[in-house]
């Protein structure tokens, strides 16, 4: 069976300008009063049969004001009529529908399957945690602004087995409210899940450092595995209409058993790095100083002083301390 075709589709919903629908509400509210007054004060009419039609309408004008409801910008709404999904509204402002609309979409998930609100507030008292605070229920109303997620440090194998911590900052938002709503039972669970996974599985394809040759790695390729990150992610959440505007890696480590067996290969690379700079710009000071003294004959030296010489000078230029020097008082051959 294909997924795509139990794939809910996000329509666009119908509502009434609320502010046109308003007069109409009142008109059908003290009309029905009006009709109340008319139906007793009447002789020549049923009483009862104006009373019963004076209730009904205003029966009618009272489940109309649950109707209204307003949308601020980047906010939709879910028209649900008993069960079955007919649109969704995005334009900002007052609007007025079918009063018999949703206005939640069931508990939230948990919640039925832990003995419903009663043991939410039961959990909640013994968390100390105030039960005012908690929504048991799920509003058909959705927020379409950008949201972020930050991952917790995770600890993971990079491509060639080390274990590093990695953590990344993950912002999205809903693009289809229906595959938002009908297709993932909880949307913000869905998205931390498969956002961890995710994470996981990108960490699983490069070194950390110290690839092969052009090879990207995390600490060196951090544009390059964000790019990763987020086409990995796009893939997972797209059956939840959710879009991913941006992914950024917030945390980046070895795990703390092999951090200092790291460190000081790291600082024996840049040591031997340091050595290998110092020893080709001694060479090169060296041949210098043997050319000047040549070609201004200062001095001649045969193989064996040049050879001392050399000796001399790399030692001052290569040491990591302080050259001592020894003066010569005799001959330059004694």
């Amino acid at each position: 069976m294909n997924t795509l075709d139990s794939q809910t589709t996000e329509t666009d919903g119908s509502t009434i300008n609320g502010w046109v629908a308003v007069p109409v509400v009142l008109a059908l509210i003290f009309g029905a009063i009006a009709m109340y007054v008319h139906a007793i004060a009447g002789r020549d009419e049923p009483v009862l049969a104006g009373i019963f039609l004076a209730m009904f309408v205003q029966l009618v004008g009272i489940v109309s004001l649950t109707g209204f409801f307003t949308l601020q910008p980047n906010e939709a709404r879910v028209l649900i009529l008993f069960g079955s999904y007919k649109g969704t509204v995005r334009q900002s402002g007052f609007h007025w529908a079918n009063p018999f609309y949703a206005r939640n979409r069931g508990f939230a998930p948990g919640a039925q399957r832990q003995g419903g609100i009663a043991a939410m507030r039961a959990a909640a008292a013994q968390q100390g945690t105030p039960v005012g605070v908690m929504r048991p229920t799920l509003p058909t109303k959705l927020s379409l602004r950008a949201r972020n997620f930050n991952s917790p440090v995770l600890k993971v194998n990079d491509k060639r087995g080390n274990p590093v911590e990695i953590a990344a900052v993950i912002v999205w938002r809903i693009e289809d409210t229906a595959m938002a709503v009908f297709d993932v039972e909880d949307l913000g669970s869905y998205v931390e899940v498969q956002s961890e996974s995710a994470i996981r599985s990108i960490a699983s394809r490069f070194a950390y450092d110290h690839g092969e040759e052009h090879e990207m790695t995390l600490r060196g390729g951090s544009e390059v595995v964000s790019m990763a990150l987020k086409e990995e992610l796009e893939l997972r959440l797209a059956k939840a209409g959710v879009v991913v505007e941006e992914t950024r890696l917030t945390h980046l480590a070895y795990a703390p058993e092999i951090a200092p067996v790291m460190l000081r290969r790291q600082q024996a690379e840049a040591i031997v790095a340091a050595r290998q700079i110092i020893v080709t710009n001694a060479v090169s000071m060296v041949q210098m100083a043997l050319n000047d003294l040549a070609d201004k004959n200062v001095v001649v030296l045969d193989e064996e002083r040049k050879a001392a010489m050399v000796s001399n000078l790399l030692v001052v230029l290569c040491g990591s301390n302080e050259a001592s020097p020894v003066i010569n008082t005799g001959t330059l051959y004694s």
